[in-house]
């Protein structure tokens, strides 16, 4: 498989900068092996069966964007410098791998200043990348970076413009429990609470899980021969529970459906055997490329994707490289909205009861 198998040309029109209100007005493209429906987020409790389950991603995003300021008394021309800082994960020291802009203006030991009560210390480079250690551990320094920091928007969104208080709330799905992402599973960010409880009145189950959503996932593919791409690596987590409602639904017939490919990609992760999960903790790399045997996933809600994207040759594996370039084309035409603040599809491969 090569990169260009997985391109296709957007325009930059629709590539969406905030979300649609309410969440559940953004549209929704169901597909099956030979439909295409245009609809509405709302409309998923007509698409999913009684004793259907989703598999929701419970992880909340930080805001992990800081902007600060490196200091050196006497230094002619080179005293003060303005450095943004996006936090990427932790280490089991409490130490912060980092993206640092410009990283060429902090030395190792230099001190950065986000705010009255927030720093940290530059304790190495690597790889391109920085290790910092802040001045704070805890739920203080959780209280201070939630003060100072930003939500850490997608590198599409944020060229575009900045960061506000509307972000705090759009970049967050509702059910956000566990903090450790530094992207939202965008996919969830489309349901509120009233469509949770309509969808449960109805007897879809749900389930949730955590996988805490890296910076990695904005990553190029810088190859052409696809299979020679390092997958970065994130931290999740199926609890017993999860694994005994999921068998269940298994076991029962149900559709198992992750809500967004951060779910998906870690139940596969966690599967055992073709229709059985595993509890699960740790890192995760998997790569899901056509050809991949999906053990445990049936269907898929999911946002539309970058170009020549990990995420992209995701859904072909689901729905085969054709047939998502035909839903490409049509969401394309039809106008929808792309990426992390875009409209989202429900990818069924093994076909659908029609809308009721």
């Amino acid at each position: 498989m090569k990169l260009s198998d997985f391109d296709f040309d957007l325009p930059e029109a629709l590539i969406a900068t905030r979300p649609a209100q309410p969440r559940t007005a953004a549209r929704l493209l169901v597909a099956t092996p030979d439909r295409l429906v245009d609809g509405h987020v709302g409309d998923l409790v007509d698409w999913l069966r009684p004793g259907d389950r989703l598999v929701l991603n419970d992880t909340k995003v930080i805001p992990a964007r800081l902007f600060g300021t490196r200091t050196r008394p006497g230094a002619a021309g080179e005293g003060v410098a303005k450095i943004e800082v996006t936090l990427l994960s932790p280490d089991v020291e409490g130490r912060w791998q980092a993206l640092v802009k410009p990283l060429r203006k902090v030395k190792e030991g230099e001190e950065i200043v986000f705010s009255d009560t927030l720093s940290a210390w530059l304790e190495a480079k690597e790889d391109g990348q920085a290790v910092l250690r802040f001045n704070l551990t805890g739920a203080a320094f959780d209280a201070a970076l939630d003060a100072a920091g930003q939500m850490p928007l997608p590198p599409y969104i944020a060229a575009k413009r900045a960061a506000d208080a509307q972000d705090r709330t759009d970049y967050q799905t509702v059910f956000a429990e566990h903090t450790g992402a530094v992207a939202a599973p965008t996919a969830s960010l489309h349901f509120d609470q009233a469509l949770l409880d309509q969808l449960a009145a109805k007897g879809v189950q749900m389930t949730r899980v955590t996988l805490h959503v890296g910076a990695g996932t904005f990553l190029p593919v810088k190859v052409d021969d696809v299979s020679q791409h390092k997958m970065h690596a994130e931290w999740g987590q199926v609890s017993d529970a999860a694994v005994a409602e999921i068998n269940a639904t298994k076991e029962a017939g149900g559709r198992i459906i992750p809500v967004g490919t951060t779910a998906l990609r870690l139940i596969e992760s966690a599967a055992i055997a073709p229709g059985q999960i595993g509890a699960w903790v740790g890192e995760t790399d998997i790569f899901i490329t056509p050809g991949f045997e999906f053990n445990i996933a049936d269907a898929l809600m999911t946002n539309f994707h970058l170009p020549k994207s990990t995420l992209m040759m995701l859904v072909s594996a689901l729905m085969g490289t054709d047939r998502v370039r035909q839903i490409y084309d049509h969401a394309i035409a039809q106008d929808y909205r792309f990426f992390s603040y875009g409209d989202s599809s429900l990818l069924l491969p093994h076909g659908a009861l029609a809308a009721t």
